[in-house]
C-alpha cells in the first residue's frame, strides 16, 4: 500500500469537541479512529468558545425549564423530542468532561462546601452555565486533546482538508467509505478509507464579513455532504452574536453574552440604554432580538458601533469573572473595569446544517454529521446560547452508541480509486482565489445578513451563480490548496443559505426580512428542507 493511503475503523473529520469527544468514547471499545484537524488541532470553533454549556444543576432549576427555553428560542421550529433528549443529558456530559480533565469554575457555599458556579445567558430562565472563567472551550479543547494524544487507538492528522467524500452504490443504496484529503504541510492529496465516516467541521460563518469564528468555520462538512448526495435544512438561520469587539486591530474577538449575563448593559454613545425598547427582557433578549436592535440603532443614527458597559461593577468581580475579555480588552487599550467596549454583531453560527436522525446518522449509509455541521433538531430558528458546546457532547455519545453497535457488520472497503492530479497543473493566478473570497463575504454581508430582502437575496443569488462557475472552472485546471478548497466548500454553502432564505416567505427566529417582517401562523411552522440533484 502507498504511503499517503490510510485505513481507520472510523474517520472523524474535524478535531473540535464534537469530533473529539466522539473519537474518545469509540476508542473506549478499541475502535481505530483517525481525526482530522484542518489546521492545528486548537483551530476550531470549540477552542475559541467563551460561554459555558448549558445543563441543569441548580436545585431552583429543571429539565422542563430548560427544554421550555430552548423551545422558545427556537421559534417553533425545534424538534421536542431532541430538545428533552439532550437537554436530559447535559449532567452526565458535564460529569464526562470532568473525568477528562475539565476544571470548570467553581464557589464556595454559605457552608463552606464548593459547587459549580453558574452563568446565566440569553433566553435561558435560570443560572445554568457552566463555565471555566470566560475560556471554557479553551479548557475543553485542551483537555480532550491531551486525552486523545495519550490514547493509543487514536491517531491524530494535522493540517488535513477534506476534499470530497469517498461513495460506493451498491444495490441502489450509497455508502461512504472515505474521504480524500489534502495535507497542506507535505502539498499532497490522501485517501483514507473507513467503515464509518463522520463530519464534525463545525458551521459556516466565514461565509460573512464578520464573524466572531476562527477561519475553519467554512461549511467544509456541509458541501461535502451536499455534493455526495445528502440533504440540507435551515441554513437561513445564521446566528450573528450581538457583541464583537469592534476594534480595527480586534480580529474578531467576542466578548461573552456572560456579561450581559452579569449586568452588562448594552448603551449608545451617549450612554444611553436602548434594549429596553426592544424586549423586556432587555439585555438577556435571545440573541437575533438583540442583534437586530443593534443593528437598528447602527443604521438608524450612522453609528459605527454601540457599546457594552460592565464598569459599574466593582473591578476586582469583573477581574475575576472574565480574565480573559479583560486582558484582551488592555491588549486594545480599553479597561472593562472603567470603559464601554465597542460592539458590533458577527456572524457566529449555523443553526441549520447536514439533516441526521436522532442518532446522528446522514442520508448516506455510514456517514454521520455531529455538531454545528448537523441539524438535528435542537435548534430550530435559533439557537439558544451555550447549548451548541451541549449538543456535541450528546450527539456524539449518540453517535458513539449507534457506530458501537454497527461497526462490527461493516466490511472494510481496499479498492479506493487513488487521487488523480494528472490532467491539472500548478496555479498562476492564486489572486483569483483572494479576490473571489472577499467578494463572496461582502455580497453575504450585505445581502444575506441580519435584515434581508427579496431583491437582496436576488442580487446575492445572480453573484453566487457567477462566482461559482468561476470557481468551479479554476478548481478543475489547478491542483488543490486550503485556500481554493475552502472557496470552493463557502461559495455552495452561500448558494444554500440564499436558497433557504428565499424559501422562506415569514420572518421566524434568525431569519428576518423586511418584506415578510410577522411570523406566518396560519400553517404549520415547517423546516426548509434541499435536497440534490443526486438524491
Amino acid at each position: 500500500m502507498n504511503d499517503n493511503f490510510f485505513n481507520f475503523d472510523v474517520l472523524v473529520i474535524g478535531s473540535g469537541g464534537a469530533g473529539l469527544s466522539l473519537a474518545l468514547k469509540l476508542a473506549n471499545s478499541h475502535t481505530r479512529v483517525a481525526v482530522l484537524s484542518k489546521f492545528a488541532l486548537t483551530s476550531g470553533s470549540t477552542y475559541y468558545a467563551q460561554g459555558g454549556i448549558s445543563a441543569v444543576f441548580d436545585a431552583n432549576d429543571s429539565i422542563e425549564s430548560h427544554l421550555n427555553d430552548t423551545l422558545n428560542a427556537g421559534a417553533g421550529l425545534c424538534d421536542t423530542d431532541i430538545v428533552e433528549f439532550t437537554v436530559k443529558h447535559g449532567k452526565e456530559s458535564i460529569d464526562w468532561l470532568r473525568e477528562q480533565g475539565v476544571q470548570f469554575t467553581q464557589e464556595q457555599t454559605t457552608t463552606g462546601e464548593t459547587k459549580l458556579h453558574l452563568n446565566r445567558e440569553g433566553g435561558h430562565s435560570h443560572r445554568r452555565v457552566v463555565h471555566t472563567d470566560d475560556a471554557t472551550g479553551k479548557a475543553v479543547s485542551l483537555s480532550l486533546i491531551q486525552r486523545a494524544e495519550e490514547n493509543p487507538f487514536i491517531e491524530l492528522f494535522e493540517y488535513a482538508n477534506v476534499i470530497d467524500l469517498i461513495t460506493q452504490t451498491t444495490n441502489n443504496a450509497k455508502r461512504c467509505v472515505g474521504a480524500y484529503v489534502f495535507n497542506s504541510q507535505k502539498q499532497r492529496v490522501d485517501s483514507f478509507s473507513a467503515k464509518i465516516t463522520v463530519l464534525a467541521t463545525g458551521g459556516a460563518s466565514k461565509a460573512y464579513l464578520y464573524s466572531t469564528n476562527p477561519h475553519s468555520s467554512t461549511g467544509d462538512g456541509m458541501a461535502v455532504a451536499w455534493r455526495a448526495g445528502c440533504r440540507v435544512s435551515n441554513l437561513e438561520f445564521m446566528q450573528f452574536h450581538p457583541t464583537c469587539l469592534y476594534h480595527p486591530a480586534g480580529n474578531s474577538f467576542l466578548i461573552s453574552e456572560a456579561l450581559r449575563g452579569e449586568g452588562g448593559r448594552l448603551i449608545l454613545p451617549d450612554g444611553h440604554a436602548f434594549m429596553h425598547h426592544f424586549d423586556e427582557r432587555g439585555e438577556l433578549a435571545p440573541r437575533d432580538i438583540v442583534a437586530r436592535a443593534i443593528d437598528h440603532e447602527m443604521k438608524k443614527r450612522g453609528i459605527d458601533c454601540v457599546y457594552l458597559d460592565i464598569s459599574h461593577k466593582p473591578a476586582p468581580f469583573i477581574r475575576e469573572h472574565f480574565p480573559n475579555i479583560y486582558q484582551q480588552c488592555l491588549e486594545f487599550d480599553i479597561d472593562i473595569t472603567q470603559q464601554p467596549i465597542p460592539v458590533v454583531p458577527a456572524a457566529h453560527y449555523t443553526c441549520g446544517g447536514v439533516i441526521t436522525d436522532s442518532y446522528a446518522r446522514t442520508d448516506i449509509e455510514n456517514l454521520y454529521a455531529v455538531g454545528e455541521v448537523a441539524c438535528t433538531g435542537l435548534h430550530g430558528a435559533n439557537r439558544m446560547a451555550s447549548n451548541s458546546l451541549l449538543e456535541c457532547l450528546v450527539f456524539a455519545q449518540r453517535a458513539s452508541d449507534k457506530i458501537k453497535q454497527t461497526l462490527p457488520q461493516i466490511n472494510s472497503v481496499n479498492n479506493i480509486i487513488p487521487w488523480d492530479e494528472s490532467k491539472v497543473g500548478d496555479s498562476d493566478e492564486e489572486v483569483v482565489v483572494a479576490h473571489n473570497w472577499s467578494e463572496l463575504r461582502h455580497f453575504m454581508w450585505d445581502y444575506v445578513g441580519i435584515v434581508r430582502t427579496d431583491k437582496r437575496l436576488d442580487r446575492a443569488m445572480n453573484r453566487v451563480e457567477l462566482l461559482k462557475k468561476e470557481i468551479t472552472d479554476y478548481y478543475q485546471y489547478f491542483r488543490v490548496t486550503s485556500d481554493l478548497l475552502e472557496l470552493r466548500n463557502l461559495v455552495i454553502v452561500a448558494e444554500l443559505i440564499i436558497r433557504c432564505a428565499k424559501q422562506r416567505k415569514e420572518s421566524r427566529g434568525l431569519h428576518y426580512t423586511l418584506d415578510y417582517p410577522n411570523m406566518d401562523t396560519s400553517r404549520p411552522a415547517q423546516n426548509t428542507v434541499l435536497i440534490p440533484l443526486n438524491y
